[in-house]
């Protein structure tokens, strides 16, 4: 009887102690701290976009990003690119505008910085040039004088020449480039991997990042006689002013290309860069770029 006694104790006991132990576990559970949502990932409308960590160099978002695809005008970030790495670079020397450059815009119905004949903008005046209206005859200007060679021919060709080694020495290695602007001569590509790249390390000139952040320009250009006129040229580049932290970089467009930007942007020390190539128009790669920097930030 005492045993039967002893153990119906013991059994209580035991019981008391699983109940209290549930018990712990259960206000464990409950005072644990919720686990945020990891961000969805964004619905692009572009056939080709990608955004990284600028600082890490960690790809966020992809898609399509190593798919070849016609650039149009974002091509102009290796033209500038070619320019600053220029070892005589003088960003104060001038340069004679020439009338071919004006035909040529003519010719390609092309983006235009309006350049004069006979005036003499500086080399950093033409980057303004190149990179803020996307002035084709601005491109065509600074591949005429980086370029070597005889003849304009020779020294156009040897500019894309360079292009063309700096992407290779880079590791882009989906890029090619048969143009200064991108009005490309059907092997004129790259991805929205290779774009953000190349962006990036563009981005490590100061004078780049100068140019690309500037939403609008007034300059004073030298005339032929010696005179001086003003130009004004405004960023295509529809982030600037309207997503906060917005740094760069360049807008594009074409034909072949549809509607491209890349872009980049800084928030709380941390940098955000990418591209989307192949959008419908001209909001929806701005809207897309939207998405994917609001994305990246959250990353």
């Amino acid at each position: 009887m005492r045993t039967d006694i002893r153990s119906g104790r013991s059994a209580r006991r035991a019981s008391a102690v699983v109940i209290t132990a549930g018990a712990v576990l259960t206000a464990g559970a409950v005072a644990a701290p919720a686990q945020a949502a990891a961000p969805k990932a964004p619905a692009v409308i572009a056939k080709g976009g990608y955004v990284m960590n600028n600082g890490s160099g960690l790809s966020l978002f992809t898609k399509a990003a190593d798919t070849r695809r016609s650039t149009g005008s974002t091509t102009k970030i290796m033209t500038a690119r070619v320019v600053l790495a220029n070892k005589k670079l003088n960003l104060d020397a001038k340069v004679t505008v020439q009338k071919a450059y004006s035909d040529y815009i003519v010719a390609k119905n092309a983006s235009s910085a309006h350049l004069i004949v006979g005036d003499k903008p500086t080399v950093r005046q033409l980057l303004y040039g190149l990179m803020l209206p996307s002035g084709c005859d601005a491109a065509y200007a600074l591949a005429d004088k980086f370029g070597t060679g005889g003849t304009r021919a020779a020294r156009v060709k040897s500019f894309i020449a360079t292009m063309n080694s700096t992407a290779r020495s880079l590791g882009l290695k989906n890029t090619h480039f048969d143009s200064f602007d991108g009005i490309g001569n059907g092997s004129n590509y790259s991805t929205p991997r290779d774009l953000t790249r190349l962006a990036s390390n563009a981005m490590k000139f100061s004078a780049f990042r100068a140019v690309v952040r500037t939403k609008s320009t007034k300059q004073k250009v030298t005339t032929r006689t010696g005179g001086y006129r003003f130009m004004s040229w405004t960023n295509t580049n529809l982030l600037l002013g309207s997503y906060s932290g917005t740094i760069g970089i360049k807008t594009g467009s074409g034909p072949q290309a549809g509607y491209c930007l890349v872009f980049a942007a800084t928030r709380g020390g941390k940098t955000v860069i990418g591209a989307v190539l192949a959008a419908t128009s001209e909001s929806t790669r701005t809207a897309d770029a939207r998405k994917l920097m609001d994305y990246a930030f959250k990353k």
